[in-house]
């Protein structure tokens, strides 16, 4: 892997939030996290020099997709595929700007290493579409993993842990220290597992639960009452049953669902 990296000059660039990840021990236990990869279509974001990659296509995977902004990654990736069989297509484009469900047909898992940078757009975007996945097992920042997971009452808990949780079961699976990267970070890492629940919600309902709870911890402070005034106040929630002196952090996923079905049904007027 080293000599992938110097053959093509990939130092990592910090503009891309670039950490490589070269353990092969680690990377085959990413995939193993993964589930029983037989059949899947797995579609890898960031792969740079291709050290997931390779444990991707070590599994019983149908096929891998991986998706680079960085040529020279692109580049190092593409080697892959003159001995994968047919089974491994590289693609250079901007992952926040592709639908990742119309590239490879169903079932569709998404493993990868994200970029540090661009990690939490990319979550919001594929939860947004999370009934087109088995299943997805992505690496972040630790601290933004335990946001992701962060129960109630707590104070990683916030609008990522609300969308993340609403649509799917979030568990860490793995956390992984600096050392583990080139270069290492200043931070650990975590991998986590995230099964879409059966029943998703609708487009227009996702994106009224982005606005609740933009509102809702934009201002952690506030009482609910202030938070929410201009998306109807103590009127909404009293609707939902909501005590108005509470504040979004004390709010469970199921009251947070609770409280934008009713906003849903009657939207503020304005």
């Amino acid at each position: 892997m080293r000599d992938v990296i110097s053959r093509h000059g990939l130092a990592a660039r910090h503009a891309l939030g670039q950490h490589f990840l070269l353990d092969g021990n680690l990377t085959d236990r990413i995939v193993r996290e993964a589930g029983d990869l037989t059949g899947r279509h797995v579609i890898e974001v960031g792969p740079g020099p291709g050290g997931l990659t390779r444990s991707l296509l070590a599994s019983p995977a149908a096929s891998v997709t991986a998706i680079e902004l960085d040529s020279r990654a692109v580049g190092a990736v593409s080697e892959l595929a003159e001995t994968a069989g047919g089974r491994l297509r590289v693609i250079e484009a901007d992952a926040l700007t592709v639908d990742l469900p119309a590239l490879v047909p169903p079932p569709r898992q998404v493993i990868a290493n994200l970029p540090y940078n661009i990690a939490s757009p990319l979550l919001v975007g594929w939860l947004r579409q999370a009934a087109a996945f088995e299943r997805l097992t992505l690496m972040f920042q630790q601290e933004v993993a335990e946001r992701i997971c962060a129960p109630p009452g707590t104070s990683a808990y916030g609008r990522l842990s609300v969308l993340a949780q609403w649509c799917c079961d979030a568990r860490i699976v793995m956390r992984i220290p600096p050392a583990a990267f080139t270069p290492p970070p200043k931070v650990w890492s975590a991998v986590i597992g995230l099964t879409p629940h059966p029943a998703q919600p609708e487009p227009a309902l996702f994106a009224r639960m982005e606005s609740l709870t933009a509102a809702a911890f934009g201002q952690r402070r506030k009482m609910l009452r202030g938070a929410l005034r201009g998306l109807g106040g103590e009127a909404l929630l009293d609707k939902a049953g909501i005590a108005a002196e509470r504040r979004a952090e004390t709010l469970t996923v199921a009251e947070f669902d609770r409280l934008v079905r009713v906003l849903a049904d009657d939207p503020p007027v304005r």
